[in-house]
């Protein structure tokens, strides 16, 4: 089990869970349950919960799957000289964790951690997103993303049924308390659906790329070899292609990914 014990990281986390729960109160308790019409609220209902079920599963994932931390106090003389290195050789220790990195690996300060392809430190998956885990921060982007503008779209049609009937019946709460339960879940919707597009977007053209957050930001050289757009897909979300990359519950095949060697 791997998971950092950063309050903040912590806290965010929660928050993440609470926001999902409570969208998730507002759109059954407010918006399906009381509708008359039980078709809607069955399909609607049994969409979003899905969704919203493979959101919070992919977070758990992303959360608690180790991002390809490299193994802390390597560095040694032993190690090193079990590396067989050839004349004009070196490797570069990392004087904070004391490990000896591989290529296109970071150290992250939040971790205390040295993390393979590490494209960033996300606080509202209190983890980094790196080599191992960077799938299921995918899946967790496009899953809020989803049930965000499924929620919007509903609360934009049960708006529209309320203004035509009687807003004593459409909700089994008072009129004032569906407003404003009903604004505060469109607030909500609509700043998540654009900040986990864009986060969404970002991370897709980064796999496309095979170019992480960070060496984007440091503009570094790249000495790794240049893919295809679809090899980097498969390099994160498994070979070959099937329903498994939306799942959150399955562990992706990296096959012939690329290995990262310790020597330069």
């Amino acid at each position: 089990m791997w998971f950092i014990r950063d309050v903040c990281g912590i806290v965010c986390a929660v928050i993440t869970w609470l926001l999902v729960l409570y969208a998730e109160f507002v759109v059954l308790f407010v918006m399906l349950l009381p509708s008359k019409n039980l078709t809607y609220s069955i399909v609607n209902g049994t969409l979003f919960n899905i969704l919203a079920f493979l959101a919070l599963a992919s977070h758990v994932r992303a959360m608690c799957t180790d991002p390809g931390a490299v193994p802390k106090g390597n560095a040694t003389k032993e190690y090193i000289e079990s590396l067989q290195l050839k004349p004009g050789q070196v490797v570069y220790k990392c004087p904070k964790c004391c490990s000896i990195k591989p290529d296109r690996a970071h150290h992250c300060s939040v971790c205390k951690r040295c993390i393979r392809k590490m494209d960033h430190h996300c606080p509202w998956v209190n983890n980094c997103v790196g080599e191992n885990n960077q799938k299921y921060f995918v899946l967790f982007t496009m899953y809020i993303a989803l049930i965000s503008l499924h929620a919007l779209l509903m609360v934009v049609f049960h708006f529209l049924y309320c203004f035509e009937d009687d807003w004593t019946k459409c909700s089994s709460f008072s009129p004032p308390a569906t407003v404003i339960l009903l604004i505060l879940l469109c607030f909500e919707g609509l700043l998540f659906l654009i900040f986990t597009s864009v986060m969404f977007g970002t991370q897709v053209h980064s796999i496309c790329t095979d170019e992480t957050g960070i060496e984007q930001l440091k503009k570094e050289e790249r000495r790794w070899a240049k893919k295809t757009k679809w090899m980097n897909m498969r390099a994160v979300f498994g070979h070959p292609f099937s329903l498994l990359w939306f799942s959150p519950f399955s562990t992706p095949d990296h096959g012939k990914a690329e290995t990262y060697q310790y020597v330069v």
